[in-house]
């Protein structure tokens, strides 16, 4: 994109051209392209590396993007082998680790779909979504393999499993000694434009989860996130947080860096603050990644903690849910670096976004400015464009957003998110006068007390400002008189107990800070906050839980 450096915002949507994206690519959308040869193979000729791994029992290693080619091209001609070709779904049950590449690019050099699993699944969630994809094959490990036993659908699917050291299952394949006895070749299948290379079910905040495949040209949109909202450098160490089972990790942690021919970083461990401030150390990381939960965790453990990684840091982002303006004010002040809060969903990669990549007055708590290729609007109930200063549900005008590429929900006929040319996205926002955008909330998550309508964000922002509190969710309580109260769930920080005091110190913090009508009526301290497997709050969970309550009868 030939723009000037760092141009204002109008200036910085009027130059951009999908034809420059799509020229950063070796395919061509009309007439043919491969995932694999776009994320690995242009790339094997530089000798760069594209996996740095660290292994949870601390060992490491980096392959770069020739090593990746050869093993790719070895799983695809084993996959060749059992009959499986364009179009069908192979589903990876892995950790972080370098298998888990050679499965994805793998499967996108035969031209079939790749389909992620997060490791935390159990039975049941693994069952439902491999009866819906009807995936073919299945890769996993020792420690996964245990949880394919009570998967109903799973004679129809071949597995395969990494590090077999014991005796395998009948009809398993070990995956190293099946991959090291094919050849080292495999023309990578051309695929169009239209056809899907990812499948992955959405995280259940809200309803059951669905199916979203996503289509070859969703590479440009994920191209032009990783430049201009990510904003990755070639000096940049690189490290996406997330986990490639969900949509941030997979679409931005494994697609995106590797488009560029940048190296990205695994790290197979659970999270921990520990873990996290010792990898930023020794890979030098300079462009962090990650959920809001790891930089609210980030918070909690104090300045102490962050001081070794103090000014090493050029940026950080932020996706995934809200992000406190508190966390962003105490990144700022005691890491040496600024987060930028970004908004997407599975089914549309990131769309809006705070960027380094132009200059724009930006706002605290703000979620940022369109990204180029797309345009965000606010709509009334009644499905009319809101103007500056108003609140509305938030959607993409997918007419007139040329990165757009969510094509409807997998295997089924209606997209119930589609009104006219928007995509609806069931989350409120607020509109600035400069095209900036606040979260308020999803729909369902707005409490209505006393003709106020109140969003949780604003309540729980507050509360995490509060010396004592490490996490909060705000949801609307029923009640006769005022439709719903507002009620706040608040874990707190190690080094603070629950009381009645401290719980009405909560409630006037927020009376003060934020509004006398949003308070907290009801404070309720909880050890943890229950939360989607990608470690989104699910307030509806907790909503669901008091409505429950109200309906029991009164005691004697």
């Amino acid at each position: 994109m030939a723009i000037e450096s760092n141009p204002d915002y109008a200036a910085f949507r009027s130059a951009f051209r999908i034809e420059d994206l799509a020229a950063q690519l070796s395919g061509d959308l009309q007439t043919g392209l491969n995932a694999c040869y776009e994320c690995c193979d242009r790339h094997a000729a530089t000798g760069k590396v594209a996996l740095y791994w660290e292994g949870k029992d601390g060992s490491s290693a980096s392959y770069t993007f020739g090593d990746l080619q050869e093993l790719s091209a070895r799983f695809a001609n084993f996959l060749r082998a059992r009959g499986i070709g364009p179009g069908d779904r192979v589903a990876g049950l892995l950790p972080r680790t370098p298998e888990l590449m050679v499965v994805a690019l793998g499967s996108w050099r035969a031209g079939a779909i790749y389909q992620a699993l997060f490791t935390a699944f159990g039975p049941k969630s693994i069952e439902y979504r491999l009866e819906r994809s009807q995936a073919r094959l299945i890769v996993t490990d020792l420690e996964n393999r245990p949880k394919l036993d009570g998967v109903r659908s799973l004679p129809d699917v071949m597995t395969v499993t990494v590090d077999a050291e014991e005796v395998l299952p009948d009809g398993d394949y070990d995956f190293w000694k099946e991959i090291d006895q094919q050849a080292t070749s495999f023309d990578p299948v051309m695929r169009t434009a239209a056809d899907p290379f990812l499948l992955l079910f959405t995280s259940g905040t809200v309803g059951h989860a669905k199916g979203v495949s996503v289509p070859l040209q969703a590479l440009l949109s994920f191209l032009a996130y990783m430049q201009f909202g990510i904003g990755l450098r070639d000096e940049d160490a690189y490290w996406n947080v997330a986990d490639p089972g969900w949509a941030y990790g997979l679409y931005y942690a494994v697609v995106g860096p590797l488009l560029l021919g940048h190296a990205t970083t695994f790290y197979e461990g659970a999270f921990t603050v520990e873990s996290t401030y010792r990898m930023l150390t020794k890979y030098r990381i300079t462009n962090l990644a990650a959920a809001p939960t790891v930089y609210r965790l980030l918070l909690a453990a104090g300045e102490e903690s962050a001081r070794p990684v103090r000014g090493q840091l050029r940026v950080a982002n932020s996706a995934g849910e809200p992000l406190n303006p508190e966390v962003i004010r105490w990144f700022e002040q005691h890491v040496g670096c600024s987060i930028h809060d970004q908004y997407g969903q599975t089914e549309l990669g990131i769309v809006i976004c705070n960027s380094d990549a132009f200059r724009y007055e930006r706002r605290p708590g703000s979620m940022g400015l369109p990204m180029p290729g797309f345009r965000a609007v606010l709509l009334d109930d009644q499905f009319q464009e809101l103007g500056a200063g108003q609140v509305g549900q938030l959607a993409i005008d997918r007419t007139r957003s040329p990165l757009y590429w969510f094509p409807g929900y997998w295997q089924q006929e209606t997209t119930s998110c589609y009104h006219g040319c928007y995509y609806l996205t069931g989350d409120t926002a607020e509109l600035a006068e400069k095209e900036a955008f606040t979260f308020v909330g999803r729909d369902d998550d707005l409490i209505t007390s006393a003709g106020y309508r109140i969003g949780p964000f604003d309540v729980e922002s507050c509360l995490i400002e509060h010396p004592a509190v490490a996490e909060s969710a705000v949801v609307g309580k029923p009640d006769p008189e005022r439709t719903e109260l507002v009620k706040a769930f608040v874990v707190l920080r190690p080094d603070h107990a629950p009381s009645p005091e401290l719980a009405a110190d909560l409630q006037q913090f927020v009376k003060q800070r934020l509004a006398a009508h949003a308070y907290p009526r009801e404070v309720e301290f909880v050890d943890e906050l229950p939360k989607t497997p990608s470690g989104k709050i699910q307030r509806f969970v907790l909503r669901q839980r008091e409505i429950e309550k109200s309906h029991e009868p009164a005691g004697p």
